[in-house]
Parts: C-alpha cells; sequence; structure tokens
C-alpha cells in the first residue's frame, strides 16, 4: 500500500533544504524515505539530537479528522454503550457493580494496550500497528455483542479496550510527529473539537439503537465504525515516521526510553496531573447513568440529552483554550484555572449529593457537572501538550505513558462509585473531588509552574 504524502502537505522550499541540512529523511512521493544530506546511520548519530517537527508541515483535513476519529475511539466505545447500561444489568441479571466491570475491563485494556503499542509505533512506524490494533479491536467489538454471560462481556470488553488503545496512541504519536510548541497546543485543541462530538453524539445514538433494538445492536454499531476508521487509515493515513527516527533496541531500548521520561519529574507531574483528572472525569463517566437515571428518575433519552450539553461545554472550552488562550496566555496558568473550576464544582456535587442544600433535584446537579465537564477542555490538552513538549524522541513512548496513566488510573476509582450502591450520588462525588485534588497537588508538587522553564507561553519550554 503507497504511503502518499498527499495527505501531508509540506512546503516546496526552505523547510525542506533544512531536512535536507539536517540529514533529515523526507517522505517521498511513492512513500520511500529519501536520505537527504547524509546517511540513515548519519541522521541516528549527531543529528538525531536536533530532529524535531519540521516547520511548516501540517495535516490536511482529512488527515486531520482522521486523527479526531481516532482519538473519538475510547470516547465512542464508552459513551455509546453508557444508555444501555441498566438494561445490561437486567438481560445478563447481573448487578450494578458487576456491569460497571464492563467499563473498567475497557478502560484497564486501553491502559496496558498503549504501554505496548506506543514503543511499537515508534519501533515499527505508526502504521503497522495501528491497523492490526483496529482489525483486533473490530473482531473484540463482534464478540461483545454476543457475549451470552456478564464474565464474557469483562473479557471481551478487556480486549476490545487493549485493541482500541492503538487508535488514541498512535493518534497522539502522529501529532507529535507533525506538530511542536503552540502548534501542537492548537492542534490538540482541534483533535478536541473533532473527538469531542463523540460523547455528544455516541449517548444519543445508544440511546436511538435501544429504541429499536437491544444493547447488543449498540456493539455493532461500534463494529462497523472501527472497519469504517480502519477502512480510511489503509487508503489515506501516511507513515509520519521515518525510518531514521525509528528505534531498534528491543525491548531494553524501551524500558530505558521510559525510565527517562519518568526521571523528568516536571514530565511525570503533568502526566498524573492529568490522570488524576481524567479520573475525575470519568467518574461521571461511569455512574451518571445510574445517577441520572435511577436516582432522578430521567429516561435513557433525557439522559443522553444531558450527556451531550455537557460535552458541548467541554467542546467549547476546548475550542477556547486553542483559538483564544493558547499564545496569550502561559499554559500553566490556564492549566491551573481548570484544575481549580474542577475542585470548586467537585466540591458542589459532594455538598448537593449529602443534601446539606436540602432536596434540590436533577437541575443544580445537573449544573455542576456541566461546570466540571466544561472545565475538562482547559484542562486535558493542556496536561497533554505540556507533557509531551518535554520530550522531542520517543514521541509513542510518552504519549503510551500518558494514555496508561490516565486509563489506569480511571480503570482502578470506576469500581469505587458503585461501591454504596445504585442509591446514592455521594460514591460519584467523592471519587471526582479527592481525583481532583490529587490532581492539582502533582500539578502544584512537582511541575511547579511559579518556577521558569517548566512551562511555556505560546512556545518554547
Amino acid at each position: 500500500m503507497p504511503e502518499g504524502g498527499a495527505s501531508i502537505s509540506k512546503p516546496s522550499a526552505g523547510p525542506a533544504d533544512a531536512r535536507a541540512a539536517e540529514g533529515t529523511p523526507d517522505t517521498a512521493p511513492g512513500g520511500t524515505a529519501a536520505t537527504r544530506g547524509g546517511t540513515a546511520g548519519a541522521a541516528r548519530g549527531a543529528g538525531a539530537a536536533a530532529r524535531r517537527p519540521v516547520p511548516g508541515r501540517r495535516a490536511s483535513l482529512l488527515v486531520t479528522l482522521l486523527l479526531g476519529g481516532l482519538t473519538a475511539t475510547p470516547p465512542l466505545a464508552m459513551d455509546m454503550y453508557l444508555p444501555a447500561l441498566p438494561e445490561v444489568t437486567r438481560s445478563l441479571h447481573a448487578p450494578a457493580a458487576t456491569v460497571q466491570l464492563t467499563l473498567t475491563a475497557c478502560l484497564a485494556g486501553m491502559a496496558f494496550g498503549q504501554l505496548v503499542v506506543g514503543p511499537m509505533s515508534d519501533r515499527w512506524g505508526r502504521r503497522r500497528p495501528l491497523l492490526a490494533g483496529l482489525a483486533v479491536y473490530v473482531v473484540a467489538t463482534v464478540l461483545c455483542a454476543l457475549a451470552p454471560t456478564v464474565e464474557l462481556l469483562v473479557a471481551f470488553r478487556l480486549i476490545q479496550g487493549l485493541a482500541g488503545a492503538a487508535a488514541i496512541v498512535i493518534a497522539r504519536a502522529v501529532a507529535r510527529d507533525l506538530y511542536d510548541g503552540v502548534a501542537m497546543a492548537r492542534f490538540f485543541s482541534t483533535l478536541m473539537l473533532i473527538s469531542g462530538l463523540a460523547p455528544i453524539l455516541a449517548p444519543v445514538v445508544g440511546g436511538q439503537i435501544l429504541r429499536v433494538t437491544d444493547w447488543r445492536g449498540v456493539f455493532v454499531v461500534l463494529a462497523v465504525i472501527g472497519v469504517l476508521l480502519g477502512a480510511v487509515v489503509w487508503v489515506k493515513l501516511p507513515e509520519t515516521l521515518a525510518p531514521a527516527d525509528r528505534h531498534d533496541g528491543g525491548v531494553g531500548e524501551t524500558l530505558g526510553a521510559m525510565r527517562r521520561l519518568l526521571a523528568d519529574r516536571v514530565f511525570t507531574g503533568y502526566t498524573l496531573a492529568g490522570g488524576f483528572a481524567f479520573a475525575s472525569l470519568f467518574a461521571y463517566v461511569s455512574a451518571s447513568p445510574f445517577v441520572i437515571q435511577e436516582i432522578y428518575g430521567a429516561s435513557p433519552q433525557t439522559f443522553s440529552l444531558l450527556f451531550a450539553v455537557n460535552s458541548v461545554g467541554l467542546m467549547v472550552m476546548g475550542q477556547v483554550n486553542g483559538k483564544v488562550l493558547v499564545g496569550r496566555v502561559r499554559l500553566d496558568r490556564v492549566l491551573g484555572v481548570g484544575l481549580a473550576v474542577v475542585l470548586v464544582a467537585a466540591t458542589a456535587l459532594l455538598l448537593l449529593s449529602l443534601g446539606v442544600f436540602g432536596e434540590t433535584g436533577l437541575v443544580p446537579v445537573a449544573v455542576a457537572l456541566f461546570v466540571l465537564m466544561s472545565a475538562m477542555g482547559i484542562t486535558m490538552p493542556n496536561t497533554q501538550t505540556l507533557a509531551l513538549l518535554r520530550t522531542k524522541h520517543s514521541a509513542g513512548s510518552a504519549s503510551a505513558l500518558l494514555g496508561t496513566t490516565s486509563f489506569l488510573v480511571a480503570a482502578v476509582v470506576t469500581p469505587l462509585v458503585g461501591i454504596a450502591g445504585e442509591d446514592t450520588a455521594v460514591p460519584m462525588a467523592v471519587v471526582q473531588l479527592a481525583s481532583a485534588l490529587v490532581a492539582t497537588a502533582c500539578f502544584l508538587g512537582m511541575c511547579r509552574p511559579w518556577k521558569s522553564g517548566t512551562s511555556m507561553k505560546g512556545g518554547g519550554v
């Protein structure tokens, strides 16, 4: 399959000369890497230290949409299924806490899958691991649709998560291949706009699917989406990691790269802050179907509408971050404000859940959830950007550590939101507040944003 450069636009003069001077391979139209200004070995040597995303090299609209679709794989796999959770408990005669393990299994799979696929993409390029992952994802999703017991559903969801991890980790790595600094921050906000459509549309689509079929139909639709994504990747996504930039040292080099990344206190701080912020978000994702439908008596369609409204808030704030704040305000300051808002919203939710203000109904809870979700729009992309800016090499491994941390922490906290049963929202609020507190502590204690050189305003580290 040709890995043509039609989907990646490149300037015709200056930057190409710069690539030649650095000895960096340039992807030729037929998909072969022609080394200009030196051999591949020389590129791995002295020139490697200066290697970074090429100025002027950017993703086409189609590739941007595709990367957004790939990053939407986790919310699609989770959110389209959410309105069906109460039905799954009845259909498979399983308690709510056990059914929530289907979310935990998928999250755990995505966590550990990224840890494997990220380094693989640094060694073999981005396309091959991505195509293989999407193929296994489709098969596992079909098996989920056929699962006769909740135990098998949990097992198949684990495999689905392991394979689906390829989509999100490689999408981030491709973005790092193409962009740096402000451009990368803005591109992540663009990806959030595209992938943000998934949590808006997925529960609505899931709710409508439940009008005409049962929960198994949701997985059939997810399998079809996986096939479509794989087809577009096969036809349109070029290889963005040149052969000279790949690691061929095997497991030892992979572990060494990850060890070096984790030894960077600031990188680890941003990674943990993003992971616990994501845990706060996912406590809402996993508990809200029961809180809104079982406690407050809303229909699956009403829940889907509220979920979509919250996702709009996240998406809009993501665009405010990318179009208004990036380049004008230091990213660490924006991140600090986002974490503060999450703390306030989580505190309000806990007080409402404890009945401090009496019987308040669904509206105040929905407002607090909307504020919390909207704040994620300026929290999540900035933790990712600030962490990835700490590394010029091993983008796949760095992306894997980011994703693994987020999904692993979320997988651990998800069962906690159902620990007190289906009749109270207190566990959800406690998990959200505790996660937000830990995220803030990691940001302040490890990243130390008040010190110069730990962040950027519009460029540079």
